[in-house]
């Protein structure tokens, strides 16, 4: 073998030993990124989810059941009104408790509202509960300077695919219980990552029974609206 040909041998060995490297690390790398990419899609997934959470709790909470599209949960917050509920003193302060007792027996068609102005005018020992009507979009998320409902509907990631979301009443121990879940597959969550690896997962989450991707509610078994991942 002439020295030209060892040459261009020895060049080709460390080319494909290069690649082969190459090959190793990414295989071993794989997974590492589509953990790390998985790990911020479904912070952001879980974050929507708990925003469904609250606004059909509060949904529920001024018509006596969930609703099964997210365009109603966004008239609701940009158009309804929630109620809430006020407490003025405590109930342990026994003074306060007797004091508000003898008002409503020496006034009894009293409603709480001129309890309420009692209060203001400086009645201070009064003990009471008054409800009033707010608007949703003033009450919840104010603390989200991020919070965008037109985005409540959407999969984060996944091109415009939609949220899926249920809403039913069932008989539970012969009580009627309103009932709702939303889910995002992780087919849809997690497109345009690795599918191999993402297929398997999701086998490995049937063969345990879960769900494959996250949801929150359940319409088939009551579990105080909680997400599986928590």
């Amino acid at each position: 073998m002439n020295k030209t040909v060892k040459t261009i041998v020895e060049i080709a060995l460390f080319l494909l030993c290069c690649f082969l490297v190459y090959l190793i690390y990414s295989s071993v790398m794989e997974p590492v990124r589509f953990n790390k990419e998985q790990a911020k899609r479904t912070a952001v997934a879980v974050q929507r989810l708990k925003d469904i959470r609250t606004l059909q709790v509060a949904y529920k909470g001024e018509n006596g059941k969930f609703t099964s599209t997210i365009d109603s949960l966004k008239n609701f917050y940009e158009n309804g009104k929630m109620t809430i509920v006020m407490q003025v003193g405590s109930a342990d302060d026994s003074l306060s408790v007797v004091h508000t007792e003898a008002v409503k027996k020496a006034n009894k068609k009293i409603t709480p509202q001129q309890l309420f102005e009692m209060y203001k005018a400086g009645d201070d020992k009064l003990v009471f509960s008054i409800e009033s009507k707010i608007n949703v979009k003033d009450t919840l998320f104010n603390n989200r300077p991020d919070f965008c409902i037109d985005s409540l509907k959407y999969i984060p990631f996944s091109g415009g695919e939609l949220v899926e979301m249920e809403a039913e009443t069932r008989t539970v121990s012969g009580v009627q219980v309103p009932l709702f879940e939303a889910r995002m597959p992780f087919k849809k969550l997690l497109k345009g990552m690795d599918e191999q690896l993402r297929i398997n997962q999701d086998c490995e989450r049937r063969d345990q029974g879960r769900y494959e991707g996250l949801q929150v509610g359940s319409i088939t078994t009551p579990n105080n609206n909680a997400g599986n991942w928590e």
